[in-house]
């Protein structure tokens, strides 16, 4: 280990450092949900249609997966305070300016430096966490973390719908501005950059070309995923040049920093086994996570009519659970090997999406609630031993650029796992149609019954305006399309449930080592 790193000491409480640059994050992870349910008054405010609207979300999320990797190297050129304290008074700064846009194009382009300098918040906090915190304390630090980044995406549509409705939907941008400015005083007096982060700013050098690669994959990627279901996907000349684009992009930015001198991040840090393994299990929880907390709202409102608020309050038993399992699974982790931990963590997610697939069209409140809480124990049980097991056997220098990385897997496979459980439930949804709507013809005795049943039912309402067969048919069709969402809800629980599976044997390809014993891991 480093002799700075053994020999430092923060001057601050790491607590009180860990709370303040948590809540910068929390307020950075919000954004990205935040603005969902605010979209249709936004769009209407600023005179745009919906699907226009739509690159609010995509061009956060774009800048936001572009600065991800190279964060490392921003808070390496700056240094981390400074880079970190930038971040915040630009994201505070761009969330005004969102709040008083007038026109479409600059809520885009305020939107587009808002994820940049918001992206960068996110893999800064995780290696202040590493540096701040002994090997044998990281998992109580990351506890407080993942309340952070697992609670600001499900409770943010909530959020956002509250505010829209009893107030503005610009106040959803506003609201970034107190709590930016106070997150900015505290970091500035508590916050400092240790001895091998002011000693690596003399070694610099810009990779121009392993920065382009990125910005040109990632941001590709991200076009691609969140517009692809609205463009029909590779039907559209659009989505395949950019899938086109971003493949180039991911490869040539491999190729390239694995042979550059100095490349903007140091994918060296892949060799590792347990941060290689971790990050490819993050990543599936992450699609998971993201992919079913956008599912489930949809469901509530598209399917069973509830409100946003609603709707949210499905949510938020289960956010409050994973609050409440993380102190658990702190306690366990010296007495239980890591890997087993999360193994666990793996199979309560398989079970709780196999128990989510029996749903049915006439679920009620109280099972549904259910349904998101069985999901979120498992959730519980996985980010805290991840992130732990993921840092064990990295070295200390190379802290930044893991950091930079293991948030970009998190955060990429989110925005992948929310474009295919969308896509899904739409293309599944018209699977289940097509094979459906054959049974629904005049030849088929049961759906022929069925009709006159319903029509003569319906004849017995006096008020009833039209052939009262084809109101029947009507219902009937619309019966048909009820019950072919509920089947493709089903088969996205299915397919999470296959996920959370095949993810489980990958569990024990990590170290065997109990939190306690990280300390010496190296």
């Amino acid at each position: 280990m480093n002799s700075d790193h053994s020999s430092w000491v923060p001057k601050s409480n790491p607590w009180a450092v860990a709370i303040v640059v948590t809540i910068a994050v929390f307020m950075e992870i919000l954004d990205t949900t935040i603005v969902n349910v605010a979209l249709p008054h936004v769009a209407g405010s600023l005179s745009s249609s919906y699907d226009e609207s739509t690159w609010v979300l995509t061009s956060y999320l774009v800048a936001n997966g572009i600065v991800l990797p190279i964060s490392a190297f921003l808070s390496r050129s700056l240094g981390r305070k400074n880079y970190f304290l930038i971040c915040i008074v630009m994201f505070t700064v761009c969330s005004f300016l969102c709040g008083v846009a007038t026109e479409l194009w600059q809520m885009i382009l305020f939107r587009i430096l808002q994820g940049f300098f918001g992206g960068g918040l996110q893999p800064v906090q995780q290696s202040v966490l590493l540096d701040y915190f002994k090997k044998e304390d990281r998992g109580k630090a990351f506890g407080l973390s993942s309340i952070a980044i697992i609670v600001a995406p499900v409770i943010g549509p909530t959020l956002g719908g509250w505010i829209t409705d009893n107030y503005s939907w610009r106040w959803v941008f506003l609201i970034n501005i107190p709590v930016g400015v106070i997150a900015l005083i505290a970091i500035y007096q508590l916050l400092e950059d240790p001895p091998w982060e002011r000693k690596s700013k003399d070694k610099l050098s810009i990779d121009y070309i392993g920065i382009s690669l990125i910005a040109l994959g990632l941001g590709c990627l991200q076009v691609m995923m969140d517009r692809g279901e609205d463009d029909d996907w590779f039907q559209s000349g659009f989505i395949v040049t950019f899938a086109v684009l971003a493949v180039a992009g991911m490869v040539g930015a491999v190729y390239w920093m694995f042979y550059a001198k100095k490349p903007v991040v140091d994918l060296r840090c892949m060799k590792d086994r347990n941060f290689a393994i971790s990050s490819l299990l993050m990543a599936g929880m992450a699609m998971i996570l993201y992919g079913s907390s956008v599912v489930i709202p949809q469901l509530a409102q598209q399917q069973l009519g509830y409100t946003a608020t609603l709707s949210g309050l499905v949510m938020s038993p289960g956010a409050v659970l994973i609050v409440l399992s993380i102190p658990l699974v702190i306690k366990l982790m010296p007495l239980v090997q890591t890997r087993l931990i999360i193994a666990f963590g793996f199979l309560l997610l398989m079970l709780s999406f196999i128990y989510s697939a029996t749903l049915v069209p006439n679920i009620d409140f109280e099972t549904l609630v259910l349904f998101r809480s069985a999901q979120s124990l498992g959730l519980g049980f996985l980010f805290v031993p991840l992130t732990t097991i993921a840092f064990i056997t990295i070295p200390q220098r190379m802290n930044a650029d893991a950091a930079a990385l293991f948030t970009m897997f998190r955060n990429v496979a989110g925005s992948i796992g929310i474009s295919l459980a969308t896509a899904g439930v739409t293309e599944r949804t018209q699977a289940h149609s097509a094979h459906m709507v054959h049974n629904m013809t005049p030849l088929n005795e049961q759906f022929a019954l069925a009709v006159q049943k319903s029509a003569a039912a319906i004849r017995d309402l006096a008020h009833v305006v039209g052939d009262p067969v084809s109101l029947a048919t009507a219902r009937m069709y619309q019966e048909m399309v009820s019950q072919s969402r509920i089947l493709a809800y089903v088969d996205v629980f299915s397919y999470c449930a296959l996920i959370a599976c095949i993810l489980i044997p990958f569990c024990f390809l990590l170290s065997p080592v109990k939190s306690e014993g990280n300390a010496g891991a190296h």
